[in-house]
């Protein structure tokens, strides 16, 4: 943005810095950065590694780009120019060393650019195979749709940098193709995402007609309503940027040479960039806030079972050596010799004709068949943790085995990608209490 005003920057460089901050903050109430390992489990394919690492690398090369600028314009502020007035100081009228940095800052941004336009595509593919899945067996990998996003990637990753290099010999209209490339690219994602959006309602009524169970309805229909969000704010980014872009490549500019125009597109178009790859965030890492409180409460319950186990075992032990220095403090009386044949020892065979079965077990008085557990319950062992504590087990009710349940058992025709959606890159990792 060489020829707009230090505020302009200010703003990007603000508002770029709360996105990473946000960024940081999500990804550890996620999962404690575990998203970002190389190998997450068993989960981690090369598709999700490059969507994950390619989304996170966009953010801090805008956060570089934004707060490069942001430096120099305020370093040499505002000149008088003759015949113009009071103005941003010009590029030519910069140092060496900031000149220099003038192509660098604008390849951060071109590169960002085209890794976001990654995510779109991506997004964009991955709705359009979902709602126009026909087969419940069709696999997302082997999909025309999925050869388009790879194809379209490679595009998308090359041409920007590539524009933004040819055009370096001039900065103004290095950043005005720069801001045509990218804006048209992200543009005609966004309006081609328009009918995703306009079909989402019908493929969700469709899914009710086929029982899919709440939990996932719910989370679909909320990706939806953030889709429609964020669509708003994408057109916020990408149309400022169209206009700018299309005026600067101009022999003779109409908005680029006012300062009011070009300032506050450039500031709208930055609030769309930002609140559209904070929404993005949140789709791709997902958090469950019902999950993680349910997580934390058991963690603390977890915790005072295991206090409260300790201490019974120090109570119980101190009562141990007490009593027994009693006994040994006491007389000791004479043991009665025990006739050997007297004492035995029960058999299997009481189990086998008595009325209790090695199937089943007492508890609290009802009697639990092991055989039929339902498929839904997780029977979780006590663990010893490495602080040497005690985390009692129990019956847990899991979500994977609820789906596992709802998708073998009702033999639905539909994908099994909605049936274990969690986000657009891959399944979800499951927040663990610490």
């Amino acid at each position: 943005m060489a020829h707009t005003t230090p505020a302009v920057n200010l703003v990007w460089a603000i508002i770029t810095i709360l996105l990473g901050s946000f960024l940081v903050f999500h990804l550890w109430s996620f999962d404690r950065f575990k998203c970002l390992k190389w190998n997450q489990g068993p989960h981690s394919g090369a598709f999700k590694r490059v969507m994950t690492y390619s989304y996170l690398t966009s953010v801090p090369l805008i956060i570089v780009y934004a707060v490069g600028f942001a430096i120099i314009k305020y370093d040499y502020g505002f000149t008088v120019i003759p015949g113009q007035g009071i103005m941003p100081t010009p590029y030519e009228l910069w140092s060496d060393s900031a000149q220099s940095a003038i192509l660098p800052l604008y390849l951060c941004f071109a590169i960002a650019w085209g890794l976001e336009m990654v995510s779109h595509l991506e997004e964009l593919c991955f709705w359009l195979f979902l709602v126009n899945a026909g087969s419940a067996q069709q696999d997302w990998f082997r999909s025309l749709y999925f050869k388009t996003w790879a194809f379209g990637s490679v595009i998308a990753v090359v041409y920007m940098p590539l524009v933004t290099i040819f055009t370096r010999g001039d900065p103004y209209k290095c950043e005005a193709y720069t801001f045509l490339a990218g804006s048209l690219g992200s543009l005609s994602l966004t309006i081609w995402f328009l009918p995703v959006l306009w079909a989402f309602p019908g493929f969700l009524r469709n899914l009710k007609q086929s029982n899919v169970d709440m939990r996932t309805m719910v989370r679909l229909t909320k990706f939806h309503e953030l889709n429609c969000i964020r669509i708003v704010f994408r057109f916020l980014f990408t149309v400022p940027f169209v206009i700018l872009g299309i005026d600067g490549v101009r022999p003779h500019q109409h908005i680029n040479d006012k300062m009011f125009p070009t300032d506050l597109l450039a500031m709208i178009a930055g609030v769309g960039c930002v609140v559209s790859s904070g929404i993005t965030l949140v789709i791709f890492f997902p958090r469950s806030i019902e999950g993680e409180i349910a997580s934390k409460e058991a963690a603390q319950e977890r915790r005072l079972q295991s206090t409260i186990g300790r201490r019974s075992i120090a109570q119980s032990q101190y009562s141990e050596r007490t009593q027994l220095q009693y006994q040994y403090n006491s007389p000791r009386p004479t043991p009665s010799p025990i006739p050997r044949g007297s004492v035995a020892l029960p058999s299997y065979d009481a189990f086998s004709h008595g009325a209790t079965s090695p199937s089943k077990f007492a508890m609290d008085d009802v009697d639990i068949d092991i055989k039929h557990v339902s498929p839904t319950l997780l029977m979780q062992p006590n663990r010893r943790t490495k602080d040497g504590d005690v985390e009692l087990g129990g019956v847990v009710l899991t979500e994977a085995s609820l789906t596992r349940h709802n998708t073998t058992l009702r033999a639905s025709s539909v994908n099994h990608l909605v049936h274990n959606f969690r986000s657009p890159i891959g399944e979800s990792l499951k927040l663990l209490a610490a």
